[in-house]
């Protein structure tokens, strides 16, 4: 194990910076020495000799040119260590830290600016300020077990405009504040790219930006390639599924794949497929990214979240997205965990929900079936006034950590006012790296409360009458109800999977009524009165 030691330099007591870089080194593998405030350049050598350090980090905070004065001394003193190979860091205002580099003594200067990743990489032994694609992982799960303990961070982005888009992507790549973006298409691109004959031209970017050719997609990769180099991802489309997957991973070389299991069709307007084609193309497409070794996600539970469905529906739909993911050769799965949905739910419930979920899938994880997890803010749960959205934000992402998530889908604080910009995503990635960082200081566990275990356990129950009354409807030929199209389909279309907002729905009953009780979305009676998940079934059946 390789040694480290760090203090402030001369008269300097500021230590924070300094406990801040120790705790990193612990993190990457260093044996760590903290010598303290005010440290004078003798004590810092001696230190360095008797702990045979392969690292010297100092720092000074003051008066730039005493600064500047107090390190040509130390880099004189410290040169025989240098010449032995010590390596030398130096951190401090950016001031200070413009004259260290001066000297060209120190193997790495920090002035604040630099994002986490920049202090990790160096400490993991890569060249400080390189920027390239080889510092940085390009692919998911490289760059999750790369950037742990934080998790990779990533934001929905998509301007009306391409070249306003490819803009956007230089600017977030060279602010080093995402590891992925997801690439926000328009809806026209999303079910009609392969055919401009159906495309309506005053539909032109609404919803995200008009990709209309391979080309197109190259332009948007080409465009991350700076800053930290993030990876790209986008949704899988509503039509022409394994045709698009092909151009995705030849163009933008697609980070993983993000495919809902009963969504994106005609139930919900946004497909030509019916429920049940809908269901065996989004397996086929599951089965295709699987046989490439590219990570999937269903996108499926939040799905009902925001239709107000009872939360044992999001956690069965949770469970019957990995079952599927398992069943159609997906060796790494990204869970997704929305929070925030329906908007009403308490953050306690929220936890014990997600608990739930995590609990049942966790059964399916096997060496060549692994879980990773991923938590977001909901989509409509952002209120209108900027000040409380971003305190929205903050406090979501701290409920979330509390999943000690691989990956954070930040939704940005404008989304109640407008498509997230630029600057709103740079913004919005800011605040979400110090709320991860408060956290993984010292986060107390909320999932230790009562309440929540209580509910997550409840939860569970319920889910399991769920899954067999969806067992029930399948006929003794089905092999497996649970990857049975037929079957699946046969749970919406009797209400065993419901949500309020599907009422006249032409696959769904929409009959089930729920509420937010005790900070729970339940399912009730025509009186409002609270119902099991064996009440709600009976009714049913």
């Amino acid at each position: 194990m390789k040694t480290v030691i760090a203090g402030a330099l001369g008269e300097c007591v500021h230590v924070a910076g300094v406990i801040n870089f120790l705790r990193l080194a612990e993190q990457a593998g260093w044996k760590t020495v903290f010598l303290g405030p005010a440290v004078p350049v003798e004590k810092f050598l001696q230190a360095a000799r008797e702990e045979q350090a392969d690292l010297i980090a100092v720092s000074y905070r003051l008066t730039p040119e005493t600064g500047e004065r107090l390190l040509g001394e130390f880099a004189e003193e410290a040169d025989e260590l240098r010449a032995q190979g010590t390596q030398f860091a130096f951190g401090g205002t950016p001031p200070i830290a413009e004259r260290a580099r001066t000297l060209g003594f120190f193997n790495a200067v920090f002035d604040g600016s630099e994002v986490t990743e920049d202090v990790l990489a160096f400490l993991k032994g890569d060249p400080a300020g390189q920027k390239s694609a080889e510092q940085y992982p390009q692919s998911t799960i490289e760059r999750i077990h790369w950037k742990a303990p934080y998790p990779l961070l990533r934001h929905h982005f998509g301007l009306p405009t391409l070249n306003d888009t490819l803009e956007g992507i230089r600017r977030i790549a060279e602010a080093r504040v995402l590891d992925v973006i997801s690439l926000g298409i328009d809806q026209d691109a999303q079910e009609n790219f392969f055919h401009p004959e159906r495309q309506n031209p005053r539909r032109t970017g609404a919803g995200g930006v008009p990709v209309r050719s391979p080309d197109d997609y190259r332009s948007l990769y080409e465009a991350s390639q700076t800053g930290n180099f993030p990876l790209l991802r986008t949704y899988s489309g509503t039509d022409d599924f394994i045709r698009l997957a092909e151009m995705y991973h030849e163009t933008i070389h697609i980070a993983w794949c993000a495919i809902p299991l009963f969504w994106f069709n005609r139930m919900d307007g946004r497909g030509p497929w019916d429920l049940q084609g809908s269901i065996r193309a989004h397996q086929q497409v599951m089965a295709w990214y699987g046989q490439r070794g590219i990570p999937v996600e269903l996108n499926e539970p939040h799905h009902w979240g925001m239709r107000d469905a009872p939360d044992v529906v999001s956690v069965v739909s949770a469970y019957l997205s990995a079952y599927n993911a398992r069943a159609f050769g997906v060796q790494d799965y990204i869970a997704q965990l929305m929070f925030n949905s329906p908007p009403g739910l308490s953050d306690a419930m929220d936890l014990a929900k997600m608990l739930a979920v995590l609990e049942m899938i966790r059964p399916l994880e096997s060496p060549d079936f692994r879980i990773w997890r991923q938590t977001r803010t909901g989509l409509l749960s952002y209120p209108l006034e900027i000040a409380a959205a971003r305190a929205h934000l903050a406090a979501s992402i701290y409920v979330q950590m509390a999943l000690k998530p691989h990956i954070v889908h930040i939704v940005g604080h404008t989304e109640a006012d407008h498509a997230a910009t630029a600057e709103d995503i740079i913004e919005a990635g800011r605040m979400a790296r110090r709320v991860i960082e408060n956290a993984l200081a010292g986060q107390p566990d909320m999932t230790a409360d009562p309440s929540i275990q209580a509910r997550k356990q409840e939860l569970i129950q319920e889910a399991q009458l769920t899954l067999e009354a969806i067992r029930s409807l399948s006929g003794s030929t089905v092999e497996d109800p649970f990857t049975d199209p037929e079957t699946l389909t046969r749970a919406v279309k009797t209400g065993i999977l419901d949500a309020p907002h599907l009422r006249n729905n032409p696959f769904a009953p929409g009959n089930v009524q729920t509420r937010i009780l005790n900070g729970a979305c339940v399912p009730v009676d025509s009186d409002g009165k609270r119902m099991t998940e064996a009440g709600r079934l009976s009714r049913i059946r």
